[in-house]
């Protein structure tokens, strides 16, 4: 178990490094069929042994390749606060099984449309990395309370809603929105559920260690590969990553 907790630890890290999400989309389903741990222990591993990892590697990297928007990952924080207890209220009396069918199919056209779009030059790719713009308050805080919302509903992370809404609403580079969501996810999503988690006994330490280890170098290698993969060559790549969720979700 312990090198099967390594690797899963590994995998997960890769998926957030390169993709900006949070990794428990990884992780959960892994250890609720291959390692048999009931729901509340795999959730409580996976959002314990991501926290700090992700926190520091990814955001680290990105930050310094100049790709993280500080301030907007901070608004995107506070709606994420905000919409994690609104979405807790509203997954008790709605439907959910109709919201993931929608959802997976927005995932789907947002996934279509990065294959559809005109392949841009080395040159236009390296300008839209310079110039992503920057984006008013009222904007990251709807981003951040509709990831929250999701988040809580549907027990994945946030970032599956930030990255393709900072590509197509707030017209950011696909590297720079998922530098952006990766630093905005780590406060409002992981620390409370760790608390909480350990609160309830449902947090094993040993577990985390094991998964957090691999995370670590998963993160880094996940993000090197982010920051060296071209703008079309990235987008491809999430394209195909999110037709994967929706399908996950959609079978599930």
């Amino acid at each position: 178990m312990q090198v099967g907790l390594l690797g899963l630890g590994l995998l997960a890290g890769v998926f957030s490094g390169l993709f900006g999400i949070g990794g428990g989309i990884v992780m959960v389903p892994l250890l609720i069929f291959i390692f048999q741990f009931d729901i509340l222990t795999a959730n409580a591993t996976s959002m314990g042994a991501m926290l700090l990892p992700v926190g520091i590697m990814g955001c680290i990297l990105y930050y310094r390749a100049g790709l993280i928007k500080v301030s907007e990952s901070l608004w995107i924080s506070l709606g994420l606060f905000i919409g994690s207890f609104l979405g807790a209220e509203i997954a008790i009396g709605i439907n959910t099984q109709m919201l993931t069918i929608l959802y997976s199919l927005v995932l789907i056209a947002i996934a279509l449309s990065y294959f559809t779009k005109k392949k841009s030059t080395l040159q236009e790719e390296n300008t839209e990395e310079a110039l992503s713009p920057s984006a008013p308050i009222w904007k990251c805080l709807i981003t951040g309370l509709l990831a929250g919302i999701f988040a809580a509903m549907f027990g994945k992370g946030g970032g599956i809603v930030i990255v393709p809404m900072l590509v197509k609403w707030f017209k950011y580079s696909q590297k720079s929105a998922v530098a952006t969501s990766l630093a905005a996810l780590q406060l409002p999503v992981g620390l409370p559920g760790v608390v909480i988690y350990a609160m309830n006994g449902h947090l094993n330490l040993w577990y985390v260690s094991l998964v957090a280890i691999g995370i670590v170098i998963g993160t880094f290698l996940g993000t090197k590969v982010a920051l060296k993969i071209s703008g079309n060559g990235f987008k491809i790549t999430y394209g195909i990553f999110l037709i994967f969720v929706a399908l996950y979700m959609l079978l599930n």
